[in-house]
């Protein structure tokens, strides 16, 4: 199996994608027709969130069922800090599609955000329930993400895009040992996606080596996984290109888990 374990779908129209300003070359509307002739060998896909509201997760809900099999697997939006969260989290795990949920960290003020006591029954009811936590984060995250393991060792999370290291502008570091802390002490996998994006529209391959092979060496091949970010890596080279880099950068051993088994294991595909 080949899976692109992050892409979205979305429609302009629904006025709910806050960041999706309209000086960016995206701002317009991409669905699965648009995705389809770039997947190649790629035969199963997790669509995730890219807005904060329940129409956000109904709709690609929606676009799954209509997908013939093609997106496997839904990574939806709720209010983890409401205090019907636990109740909704059940509600919505019944859904044979949905396989998890993402809290959008990285534009919380708060880098402990996912620590708040209120935080702390919908994580438990997500562990219950079998979903799996999207973690979209950025460096400054990464010092308080052990703590959440500790607390939750039955929730399963992804680290999307590998936390965003800061590529454009040459930071390896404090992202690398606490990335590198965080594997060690969880059993948590990660995302080799969004890495394009944060090194800029002129990155070469020789750019993203070094933290894709800090990321192997951190988490080994069989708790990596590969996504597009699709549409967002059209900002970036695009899809084909991205997917390129990847097979260039990936020893042959690896390919078959980070390419396909990791995400399928995780979500369950």
């Amino acid at each position: 199996m080949r899976v692109d374990a992050h892409h979205h779908v979305w429609q302009i129209a629904r006025g709910d994608y806050d960041w999706l300003t309209t000086d960016l070359p995206i701002h317009r509307d991409y669905g699965l027709d648009h995705l389809r002739p770039l997947l190649g060998d790629i035969t199963a896909t997790v669509l995730v969130q890219a807005a904060e509201t329940a129409a956000e997760t109904a709709f690609m809900l929606e676009t799954a069922r209509a997908s013939g099999g093609l997106v496997r697997a839904v990574v939806g939006w709720t209010d983890l800090a409401a205090a019907y969260a636990p109740r909704h989290i059940a509600e919505l795990a019944a859904e044979p599609l949905l396989r998890g949920l993402r809290p959008m960290l990285q534009d919380m003020p708060d880098p402990a955000w996912i620590l708040r006591p209120d935080i702390q029954p919908a994580l438990a009811a997500m562990a219950t329930a079998g979903l799996r936590l999207d973690a979209l984060v950025k460096p400054r995250h990464l010092p308080f993400l052990p703590e959440l393991a500790a607390r939750h060792p039955g929730l399963r999370v992804v680290i999307d895009h590998a936390a965003k290291p800061e590529i454009a502008a040459g930071h390896f570091q404090p992202w690398a040992d606490a990335i590198a802390v965080l594997a060690r002490e969880s059993t948590w996998c990660c995302k080799l996606s969004g890495l394009v994006t944060e090194a800029g529209p002129g990155w070469t391959t020789a750019d993203l080596r070094p933290y894709v092979e800090h990321l192997l060496a951190c988490f080994g091949p069989e708790r990596l996984m590969w996504g597009s970010d699709w549409p967002v890596v059209e900002l970036a080279g695009g899809y084909a290109r991205w997917r390129a880099a990847t097979l260039d950068l990936l020893p042959e051993s690896g390919r078959d888990a980070i390419l396909g088994n990791t995400a399928a294991a995780f979500y369950g595909l």
